[in-house]
């Protein structure tokens, strides 16, 4: 174990020199998350279960458009505008609308058909505006909010300000909870709006970065005013707006039969050149994932990079905030465009739908992108970090912890792995086909998805019932350990595998195992199907055994397991035992040998009885033992020889 966590280190440090970049060093499993704001966020005045759950009194109509309108100085932590929001009721006697929105920010008026209406605000961060008169349900209205303020500044990272290289610069990052902080929004995972336009005025010299296509650019006085146009539905939380002296440039990627896909980067003119050199890795990734999952969901629009302050980075619908262009970061952030964006989680409970995935895809750009050495260590170290505690589950049962949600253990890697598992039970075409119609489903694409949604459409394109395997995996806690026994038989060999769980709320994981059977220059790879501890398996050989290899191209997770060849290849072939199975009595031929001492073990290797031969021909009372198998270890000479044996009722 010390050799191997030695060469674990040796090996993450190289990594760490191959994605080394002047001001920071990137390793193979970065967080895209900043952990740090995290932690504050999850400490940000013990934030309350309002917080983490659907806000009912904005459950009653469905947001169809925002028209955003805001005023922005990057040298200011400030912001004020006008969100027109259109709406259609959900419900009948609809007279009050509902909106979150922190109250530090100020409300200068609302607007709706020419009419100044007040508002009330209400715990929780909620807005209340009551209509003048009932809006019958299905029928698409408007209202106007105008409104000033300095965004909470506690932590939250919602709405920052900072300098880079002495130029001042304003970002937005939202996730899971933060867009309420600077916007009139609908901030739960059960709406999405269907478009949205953004306009942002700041002072001439500086950019925006937004979603959408940028339509246009027009000076206005001292100031210029974008004008960015988001056509497909997007949540609250993937809003976003970044401001400073911004240089840009393009890439492009070729699609067969359709336009090009522009990949636009808004960068620091101090980085300009040196992110040039690497953002052709993000051009290769979306070639690839345009082959494994259906063409980039918003490819009539952009992709886009912005570059920004916050450690990691965030999707953002069409431009991804970036803190850098690592290899790993830009292939997770553009990885969300599909899982996350065009497929969002429903609930944060579900976060691996999003994080879990772009995690899994950062692998898969290993796998398919580099070379099999450093796909073999991201998958090494995905297991390592999951494994170096004995707890833990994929589903979030806190979501008022905002370091839960977003843990780089649970949501991130184990997620991660969890798919790579379902890729080994269903082979490739059947998972990345599963993955395919899960994705295209009219129910969920640009919308909103559960755990159960990604089940049902495996199950369907495999013929498997997977409950066991997420019962196990994704809400239990914890992973296996397995113990090997193997034994060398005139056929090939026998196998006993044992399974210890790390923790109690998981007894027993049944997986599909790979096992390698390695000798005479010859190895074999097998499948066999683990449903309880102490499963024993015969595998017919055609070679001679020296040794077997547990999960050789690491497909399941585990630690701590362990081989014991119990017993090597022998030269006795002549030895007979009969009959086999016996219910009573065995009949033990040593043939020409003199047997010097025989010992009936059980499957774990534990001696059961001890015997002294005393002709070439034995007999063996087996009518006290359970039912089962046993195998008698037989000293011939200086060699222990072995046989399985089969008990009877």
């Amino acid at each position: 174990m010390k050799n191997r966590s030695l060469l674990a280190i040796l090996c993450f440090l190289s990594l760490q020199s191959i994605f080394a970049q002047e001001t920071n060093t990137v390793s193979i499993h970065q967080h895209c998350k900043d952990l740090d704001h995290l932690i504050a966020k999850g400490n940000l005045a013990q934030l309350q279960k309002a917080n983490a759950q659907a806000n009912l009194l904005t459950s009653d109509f469905d947001l169809k458009y925002h028209r955003l309108e805001w005023n922005v100085d990057p040298a200011v932590r400030y912001i004020s505008g006008t969100v027109t929001s259109y709406f259609q009721p959900t419900t009948t006697d609809f007279n009050v609308i509902h909106f979150d929105l922190s109250p530090e920010m100020e409300i200068n008026a609302v607007q709706y058909h020419g009419m100044t209406l007040t508002s009330e605000r209400l715990a929780n961060d909620v807005l209340k505006i009551e209509l003048p008169a009932m809006i019958p349900m299905g029928q698409l209205d408007s209202i106007q909010i105008n409104y000033q303020g300095t965004p909470p500044d506690e932590g939250s990272g919602a709405f920052e300000q900072q300098d880079h290289l002495g130029t001042p610069i304003i970002w937005t990052l939202s996730e899971p909870y933060g867009a309420k902080e600077w916007w009139p929004c609908k901030q739960n995972l059960n709406d999405k709006v269907d478009s949205i336009d953004v306009i942002v005025r700041v002072p001439s010299g500086n950019r925006v970065a937004s979603n959408g296509l940028l339509i246009s650019e027009t000076p206005l006085g001292n100031d210029v005013v974008f004008h960015w146009k988001h056509k497909h539905p997007i949540t609250a939380y993937l809003v976003a707006i970044a401001v400073t002296n911004y240089e840009v440039f393009s890439d492009f990627v070729s699609v067969n039969g359709g336009p090009d896909i522009e990949i636009l980067n808004y960068v620091y003119p101090e980085d300009l050149d040196y992110i040039k050199d690497r953002t052709f890795d993000a051009v290769r990734m979306m070639e690839l994932f345009n082959e494994l999952f259906g063409t980039y969901p918003f490819a009539d629009e952009k992709y886009g990079h912005a570059q920004f302050g916050r450690g990691g980075g965030m999707e953002h619908q069409t431009m991804s905030f970036m803190s850098n262009f690592s290899f790993e970061l830009q292939s997770h952030e553009l990885a969300h465009q599909w899982f996350g964006n065009k497929v969002t989680c429903g609930t944060w409970e579900d976060i691996w739908l999003n994080e879990g995935f772009a995690t899994y895809l950062v692998g898969l750009c290993y796998e398919n992108l580099t070379n099999e050495g450093l796909w073999n260590l991201w998958k090494k170290l995905s297991t390592e970090r999951v494994t170096k505690e004995p707890d833990g589950s994929v589903w979030v049962s806190d979501t008022t912890s905002v370091q839960r949600i977003f843990s780089s253990r649970l949501s991130y890697s184990k997620g991660a792995l969890l798919l790579h598992m379902l890729r080994w039970e269903m082979g490739d075409d059947a998972f990345f086909t599963g993955l395919r119609n899960y994705l295209d489903d009219p129910a969920i694409a640009f919308g909103y998805a559960r755990t159960a949604d990604l089940k049902a459409h495996l199950e369907a394109v495999s013929g498997r019932d997977f409950t066991e395997f997420f019962a196990d995996w994704f809400y239990g806690e914890g992973y296996p350990s397995y113990s090997f026994n193997w034994f060398r038989t005139e056929e090939g060999l026998d196998l006993v595998v044992e399974q210890t769980t790390s923790h109690s709320s998981v007894d027993f994981f049944e997986m599909t195992i790979p096992v390698r059977v390695i000798g005479n220059g010859i190895d074999t790879l097998v499948r066999l199907d683990h449903t309880f501890s102490g499963q024993t398996y015969t595998i017919p050989l055609s070679f001679f055994p020296s040794w077997i290899e547990f999960d050789p191209d690491q497909w399941i997770v585990s630690a701590e397991d362990n081989i014991t060849a119990v017993a090597g290849p022998d030269r006795f072939v002549d030895i007979s035992i009969s009959p086999n199975p016996s219910s009573d009595f065995l009949n033990l031929d040593f043939g020409n040998h003199q047997a010097k001492r025989l010992r009936l073990l059980n499957v774990k290797g534990e001696v059961l009885e001890n015997l002294q031969p005393e002709k070439s021909i034995e007999k063996l009372d087996l009518r006290d033992l359970a039912a089962g198998v046993y195998f008698l270890e037989i000293q011939i000479g200086e060699e222990q020889i072995y046989r399985k044996i089969v008990k009877e009722e």
